[in-house]
Protein backbone atom coordinates (compact mmCIF):
# COMPACT_ATOMS: atom_id res chain seq x y z
CA UNK A 1 0.00 0.00 0.00
CA UNK A 2 2.98 2.01 -0.24
CA UNK A 3 2.69 4.98 -2.49
CA UNK A 4 5.53 3.58 -4.61
CA UNK A 5 3.16 0.60 -5.46
CA UNK A 6 -0.45 2.22 -5.75
CA UNK A 7 -0.32 1.87 -9.23
CA UNK A 8 -3.40 0.67 -10.85
CA UNK A 9 -1.93 -2.33 -13.60
CA UNK A 10 -3.08 -1.85 -17.15
CA UNK A 11 -5.85 -5.36 -17.05
CA UNK A 12 -7.07 -3.64 -13.47
CA UNK A 13 -7.73 0.21 -15.58
CA UNK A 14 -9.15 -1.75 -18.80
CA UNK A 15 -12.18 -3.83 -16.01
CA UNK A 16 -12.42 0.08 -14.56
CA UNK A 17 -12.76 1.05 -17.97
CA UNK A 18 -15.16 -1.45 -18.82
CA UNK A 19 -17.45 -1.74 -15.54
CA UNK A 20 -18.09 1.98 -15.90
CA UNK A 21 -19.27 1.90 -19.71
CA UNK A 22 -22.10 -0.37 -18.75
CA UNK A 23 -23.00 1.46 -15.37
CA UNK A 24 -21.49 -0.64 -13.18
CA UNK A 25 -21.02 1.23 -9.84
CA UNK A 26 -17.17 1.60 -8.20
CA UNK A 27 -18.02 -0.32 -5.09
CA UNK A 28 -19.06 -3.57 -7.18
CA UNK A 29 -15.97 -3.18 -9.21
CA UNK A 30 -13.38 -2.50 -6.23
CA UNK A 31 -15.15 -5.98 -4.98
CA UNK A 32 -15.13 -8.33 -8.07
CA UNK A 33 -11.16 -7.41 -7.76
CA UNK A 34 -11.60 -8.37 -4.09
CA UNK A 35 -12.97 -11.70 -4.44
CA UNK A 36 -10.50 -12.39 -7.88
CA UNK A 37 -7.44 -11.98 -5.29
CA UNK A 38 -9.01 -13.60 -2.34
CA UNK A 39 -8.92 -10.92 -0.18
CA UNK A 40 -8.27 -7.30 0.85
CA UNK A 41 -4.59 -7.67 1.66
CA UNK A 42 -3.75 -9.30 -1.46
CA UNK A 43 -4.58 -6.26 -3.51
CA UNK A 44 -1.79 -3.18 -3.46
CA UNK A 45 -4.95 -0.28 -3.93
CA UNK A 46 -8.70 0.54 -2.01
CA UNK A 47 -11.57 1.58 -2.93
CA UNK A 48 -10.80 4.89 -3.39
CA UNK A 49 -8.30 4.37 -6.19
CA UNK A 50 -10.73 2.82 -7.83
CA UNK A 51 -12.97 5.97 -7.87
CA UNK A 52 -10.39 8.12 -7.78
CA UNK A 53 -9.48 6.59 -11.54
CA UNK A 54 -12.76 6.58 -13.09
CA UNK A 55 -13.05 10.56 -11.75
CA UNK A 56 -9.54 11.74 -13.67
CA UNK A 57 -9.39 9.18 -16.75
CA UNK A 58 -12.56 7.62 -17.60
CA UNK A 59 -15.22 10.34 -17.44
CA UNK A 60 -12.79 12.29 -19.14
CA UNK A 61 -12.36 9.87 -22.06
CA UNK A 62 -16.11 9.66 -22.36
CA UNK A 63 -16.70 13.36 -22.54
CA UNK A 64 -14.15 13.53 -25.19
CA UNK A 65 -15.96 11.00 -27.28
CA UNK A 66 -19.90 12.58 -26.80
CA UNK A 67 -17.99 15.82 -27.93
CA UNK A 68 -16.50 14.16 -31.06
CA UNK A 69 -20.30 12.92 -31.75
CA UNK A 70 -21.70 16.28 -30.96
CA UNK A 71 -18.99 17.37 -33.89
CA UNK A 72 -20.26 15.12 -35.91
CA UNK A 73 -23.82 16.47 -35.71
CA UNK A 74 -23.38 20.16 -36.21
CA UNK A 75 -21.43 18.74 -39.19
CA UNK A 76 -24.26 17.17 -40.34
CA UNK A 77 -26.21 20.30 -39.66
CA UNK A 78 -24.39 22.43 -41.83
CA UNK A 79 -24.46 19.66 -45.16
CA UNK A 80 -27.96 18.54 -44.52
CA UNK A 81 -29.77 21.13 -42.36
CA UNK A 82 -31.60 23.31 -44.63
CA UNK A 83 -34.81 20.77 -43.27
CA UNK A 84 -35.16 19.56 -39.73
CA UNK A 85 -38.05 17.51 -37.75
CA UNK A 86 -38.32 18.29 -33.72
CA UNK A 87 -40.91 15.83 -32.61
CA UNK A 88 -42.04 15.70 -29.09
CA UNK A 89 -44.67 12.79 -28.96
CA UNK A 90 -42.58 10.23 -27.48
CA UNK A 91 -43.62 9.62 -23.65
CA UNK A 92 -43.64 6.83 -22.35
CA UNK A 93 -42.09 6.05 -19.16
CA UNK A 94 -43.83 6.70 -15.70
CA UNK A 95 -42.02 10.25 -14.61
CA UNK A 96 -43.87 11.82 -17.35
CA UNK A 97 -40.95 12.79 -18.82
CA UNK A 98 -41.09 13.83 -22.88
CA UNK A 99 -38.23 12.94 -25.29
CA UNK A 100 -37.96 15.41 -27.92
CA UNK A 101 -35.91 14.44 -31.05
CA UNK A 102 -33.95 16.78 -34.03
CA UNK A 103 -33.79 15.11 -37.18
CA UNK A 104 -32.75 15.35 -40.82
CA UNK A 105 -32.45 13.99 -43.67
CA UNK A 106 -28.69 12.77 -45.71
CA UNK A 107 -27.94 12.54 -49.36
CA UNK A 108 -29.19 8.89 -48.83
CA UNK A 109 -32.34 9.69 -47.47
CA UNK A 110 -31.11 8.79 -43.95
CA UNK A 111 -32.42 9.80 -40.81
CA UNK A 112 -29.89 11.49 -38.88
CA UNK A 113 -30.30 12.48 -35.22
CA UNK A 114 -28.97 16.40 -35.15
CA UNK A 115 -29.56 16.45 -30.93
CA UNK A 116 -32.16 15.32 -28.56
CA UNK A 117 -33.70 16.22 -25.05
CA UNK A 118 -35.62 15.35 -22.13
CA UNK A 119 -38.23 17.78 -21.01
CA UNK A 120 -40.60 18.12 -18.16
CA UNK A 121 -42.28 20.51 -19.30
CA UNK A 122 -43.93 21.68 -22.44
CA UNK A 123 -44.25 25.81 -21.97
CA UNK A 124 -43.09 28.20 -24.41
CA UNK A 125 -40.08 28.87 -22.11
CA UNK A 126 -38.95 25.51 -22.33
CA UNK A 127 -38.97 25.18 -25.81
CA UNK A 128 -37.19 28.60 -26.44
CA UNK A 129 -34.40 27.70 -23.87
CA UNK A 130 -34.00 24.09 -25.48
CA UNK A 131 -34.14 26.02 -29.86
CA UNK A 132 -31.94 28.78 -28.07
CA UNK A 133 -29.38 25.64 -26.43
CA UNK A 134 -29.91 23.68 -29.78
CA UNK A 135 -28.57 26.61 -31.75
CA UNK A 136 -25.77 27.14 -29.46
CA UNK A 137 -24.47 23.86 -30.60
CA UNK A 138 -25.09 23.61 -33.58
CA UNK A 139 -23.22 26.58 -34.08
CA UNK A 140 -25.92 29.21 -34.91
CA UNK A 141 -27.22 27.77 -38.37
CA UNK A 142 -30.88 28.00 -38.06
CA UNK A 143 -32.77 25.75 -40.78
CA UNK A 144 -34.50 26.97 -43.86
CA UNK A 145 -37.49 24.80 -42.27
CA UNK A 146 -38.67 22.83 -39.51
CA UNK A 147 -41.34 20.59 -39.24
CA UNK A 148 -43.46 20.19 -35.87
CA UNK A 149 -46.74 18.70 -34.47
CA UNK A 150 -49.25 21.81 -33.76
CA UNK A 151 -47.90 22.39 -30.56
CA UNK A 152 -49.39 26.41 -29.80
CA UNK A 153 -46.09 26.71 -27.18
CA UNK A 154 -43.65 25.30 -29.74
CA UNK A 155 -44.98 27.23 -32.31
CA UNK A 156 -44.59 30.91 -29.78
CA UNK A 157 -40.75 29.64 -29.09
CA UNK A 158 -40.01 28.93 -32.98
CA UNK A 159 -41.01 32.40 -33.56
CA UNK A 160 -39.01 34.28 -30.99
CA UNK A 161 -35.89 31.80 -31.61
CA UNK A 162 -35.71 31.23 -35.16
CA UNK A 163 -37.60 33.95 -36.86
CA UNK A 164 -36.36 33.33 -40.22
CA UNK A 165 -37.02 29.71 -40.44
CA UNK A 166 -40.07 28.44 -41.90
CA UNK A 167 -42.41 26.80 -39.80
CA UNK A 168 -44.26 23.62 -41.10
CA UNK A 169 -46.34 21.33 -39.56
CA UNK A 170 -46.40 17.15 -39.76
CA UNK A 171 -49.24 16.43 -42.26
CA UNK A 172 -49.48 13.39 -41.26
CA UNK A 173 -50.58 14.70 -37.85
CA UNK A 174 -53.41 17.08 -39.57
CA UNK A 175 -54.44 14.02 -41.37
CA UNK A 176 -55.02 11.68 -38.89
CA UNK A 177 -57.84 14.37 -37.15
CA UNK A 178 -59.54 14.27 -40.09
CA UNK A 179 -61.72 10.55 -39.29
CA UNK A 180 -61.98 12.42 -35.86
CA UNK A 181 -63.50 15.78 -37.26
CA UNK A 182 -66.17 14.32 -39.73
CA UNK A 183 -67.29 11.12 -38.08
CA UNK A 184 -70.32 12.74 -37.62
CA UNK A 185 -71.47 13.16 -41.29
CA UNK A 186 -73.00 10.49 -43.68
CA UNK A 187 -70.55 10.68 -46.42
CA UNK A 188 -67.48 11.20 -44.10
CA UNK A 189 -65.53 8.08 -45.95
CA UNK A 190 -65.84 9.39 -49.04
CA UNK A 191 -65.19 13.02 -48.05
CA UNK A 192 -61.99 11.45 -45.86
CA UNK A 193 -61.07 9.53 -49.11
CA UNK A 194 -61.54 12.28 -51.61
CA UNK A 195 -59.59 15.20 -49.25
CA UNK A 196 -56.67 12.20 -48.85
CA UNK A 197 -56.19 11.73 -51.99
CA UNK A 198 -56.08 16.08 -52.48
CA UNK A 199 -53.33 15.99 -50.10
CA UNK A 200 -51.04 12.85 -50.94
CA UNK A 201 -51.27 13.41 -54.48
CA UNK A 202 -51.12 17.21 -55.33
CA UNK A 203 -47.24 17.15 -56.24
CA UNK A 204 -47.17 21.39 -56.33
CA UNK A 205 -48.75 23.99 -54.85
CA UNK A 206 -50.56 24.97 -57.87
CA UNK A 207 -52.03 21.92 -58.58
CA UNK A 208 -53.00 21.65 -54.78
CA UNK A 209 -54.50 24.46 -54.88
CA UNK A 210 -56.42 23.72 -57.94
CA UNK A 211 -58.22 20.61 -56.34
CA UNK A 212 -58.55 22.04 -52.95
CA UNK A 213 -60.73 24.63 -54.43
CA UNK A 214 -62.40 21.89 -56.42
CA UNK A 215 -62.97 19.98 -53.16
CA UNK A 216 -64.43 22.69 -51.28
CA UNK A 217 -66.94 23.61 -54.56
CA UNK A 218 -68.17 19.90 -55.07
CA UNK A 219 -69.03 19.42 -51.43
CA UNK A 220 -70.29 23.65 -50.97
CA UNK A 221 -67.70 23.95 -48.35
CA UNK A 222 -66.55 27.50 -50.03
CA UNK A 223 -67.23 29.49 -46.89
CA UNK A 224 -66.52 26.73 -44.03
CA UNK A 225 -64.32 28.14 -41.76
Amino acid sequence: MLKLHRELSMSVRRTIENNEETRIRPSKTYQSFVAAARGHRELNFIEKYVRNYITREVRNVLELEDAKEFGKSRAACEYFGDVISFDTTYNTNRYNIVFGSFVRVNHHGQSTLLGCTLMKNEDTQSFKWLFECWLRCMGENAPKDILTDQCASMQRAIEACIPTTIHRWYIWHIMKKIPIKLNGYKRHQEIEQEKSHVAWNSLTKESFDKNWNDFLMKYGLEDNK
